[in-house]
């Protein structure tokens, strides 16, 4: 079995005691926010089942939600908006999401272990590539990030926007998405720049 504190432990032994996981949700959707998440665990703790939030079902990704946000030192949560990931990119986007979050943190980390990024903060920080199945504090940030945003699409986006099925396909390029994108256009929260490669002989409708 995987140690999903190898990561932590390294770091705890050189003296860092809060050691804050990042991770990001929705990095691919075609709607909505993309979603960051810091989490800084109690030192030596160890939270059965937490792993990469894309592994865990829904009821179970909700279970652990509520267990980390009762176990957590701190939670930062940061989000960038669709028009904002046109202007700058996903890329750039994802950073400032993961930015914020760790701006958000009532705690200040003394190092930060980021699923395959880097932020720009003057922390001590190591991308970890697969992360959020490799360390804990990674994959704790993973299932609050998804939690989080899965909650958005669910309620607020899903009512605002309710003829385009947000709240089944969460935003990303199902065929039921695609199909009401085509019937009705793109609402102000779809990331334009994504779907210029989706619909190449639509393009007029973007």
């Amino acid at each position: 079995m995987e140690d999903l504190l190898k990561y932590e432990r390294e770091y705890w032994q050189a003296g860092y005691s809060h050691i804050a996981g990042i991770d990001e949700v929705g990095r691919g959707c075609l709607f909505g926010d993309v979603v960051a998440a810091a989490v800084i665990l109690p030192q030596g703790l160890v939270l059965e089942d937490v792993n990469d939030s894309k592994k865990l079902s829904a009821k179970k990704r909700e279970k652990l939600y509520d267990l980390i946000m009762e176990q957590a030192i701190a939670v930062g949560i940061g989000s960038v908006d669709a028009a904002t990931i046109d202007q700058i990119n996903i890329k750039q986007a994802t950073r400032r999401a993961m930015k914020q979050a760790v701006e958000q943190l009532s705690i200040q980390p003394e190092y930060l272990l980021i699923d395959a990024e880097k932020v720009d903060v003057p922390i001590p920080q190591l991308s970890v590539i697969k992360g959020d199945a490799t360390s804990q504090s990674i994959a704790a940030a993973s299932i609050v990030a998804k939690v989080t945003r899965d909650r958005l699409c669910q309620g607020e986006w899903d009512a605002r926007y309710p003829e385009y099925g947000i709240a089944v396909h969460k935003g990303y390029a199902t065929k039921l998405h695609r199909e009401q994108l085509l019937a009705l256009g793109p609402t102000p929260m779809h990331r334009k720049s994504f779907m210029r490669n989706l619909f190449v002989e639509e393009q007029t409708l973007f």
